[in-house]
């Protein structure tokens, strides 16, 4: 049967990206200010991704920055959106997830990718030279989930405090190999739609289509993350994306790019080849007024079927970044969407 949801699900995705003239301190100032905000305007959970070698992003220690938001936070769930698992030790993990889970209980979600978050240089540093194979990231979950686990009670090698928390595991991803192994394995599925949209379809399909039923999820469960750059006006919000755009330039031309303030002309800093390509990694994007945004989000949910909706947003000026942030939660709080159940 249909069932309308009064609230559908909605929550944040940060890299606490640097601005323009501005340093990593005032990113993470930001984060919390944004976060703080989230929580009063209902937003469910306020995820950190983890990057590497990337002077502009400052989100290269994701469970630190968790312990920042949690601390300055009282519901919103944090979580890591996500902790590249190849990258660290699955022992390690269990235990810094187990100490935030127990310095804020019930509030913390375990995110899961198996791409290094850098440039593959940076990756065999973080790897210490190891190479992964096809077979060692669904490995490397299940020693993970063992370490959570009661069961590991005998074990040569238990994780403390993790042992026994009920901590949500989501493997996140943007291609099809996490769409597989989430649903082999019965896990939530996070899509990285916002800036990877050429899988997405695919993977989504794939993930409800073949999802196992395990002791943690029942059934399928999935999040899209999207870019969604909201104003007063269609106008103003197009003006405010190019910061967003200047930022895309750069990933395209294989450099990092702070985020700087928005310009009125993109064709005097792009070439059209450029162009294409940013607006064909934005094909999950949303940028206009509340009416604007709304319509297509809310056509964007009925076509998809995902069950949350996570926003990701880059504007230059904070005080604008709020306001689409604040008009995103008027969407959601107003929209009527109907699921099957």
């Amino acid at each position: 049967m249909k069932k309308t949801n009064a609230v559908f699900p909605y929550s944040v995705l940060d890299l606490a990206i640097l601005k323009s003239g501005h340093d990593a301190q005032d990113a993470y100032i930001r984060s919390l200010d944004l976060a703080r905000h989230a929580e009063k305007w209902g937003y469910s959970r306020f995820w950190l991704a983890e990057h590497h070698n990337m002077a502009h992003v400052g989100s290269s220690s994701p469970t630190i920055l968790m312990s920042h938001i949690a601390h300055g936070t009282q519901t919103i769930r944090v979580g890591s959106g996500g902790i590249m698992l190849p990258n660290h030790s699955p022992l390690m993990v269990a235990e810094q997830i187990g100490t935030l889970e127990k310095l804020f209980p019930g509030r913390i979600d375990l995110g899961l990718g198996r791409a290094p978050g850098t440039d593959q240089k940076t990756a065999a540093v973080l790897r210490r030279g190891r190479v992964e194979t096809v077979q060692e990231f669904p490995h490397d979950l299940e020693e993970l989930q063992m370490y959570f686990s009661e069961d590991n009670f005998d074990a040569p090698v238990r994780a403390f405090p993790a042992e026994g928390l009920d901590v949500p595991i989501y493997l996140l991803g943007s291609s099809m190999s996490s769409a597989v192994l989430a649903a082999e394995r019965g896990l939530p599925y996070a899509f990285a739609s916002h800036f990877a949209p050429a899988y997405f379809a695919q993977a989504i399909r794939h993930y409800k289509n073949h999802f196992s039923p395990s002791a943690k999820s029942k059934k399928p469960y999935l999040i899209s993350c999207i870019n969604i750059i909201a104003a007063d006006s269609d106008e103003k919000a197009h003006h405010l994306a190019t910061s967003f755009y200047q930022m895309a330039l750069g990933i395209v031309r294989g450099k990092s790019y702070p985020l700087r303030p928005p310009v009125d002309n993109m064709d005097a800093i792009w070439h059209p080849e450029e162009a294409a390509a940013i607006k064909n990694m934005m094909a999950y994007s949303f940028i206009g007024n509340k009416k604007t945004v709304g319509a297509a989000l809310e056509e964007f949910i009925q076509a998809t079927g995902v069950d949350e909706i996570m926003v990701t947003t880059n504007i230059y000026d904070h005080g604008d970044r709020l306001r689409s942030f604040e008009l995103v939660s008027e969407i959601f709080k107003e929209m009527k969407v109907s699921t099957m159940v």
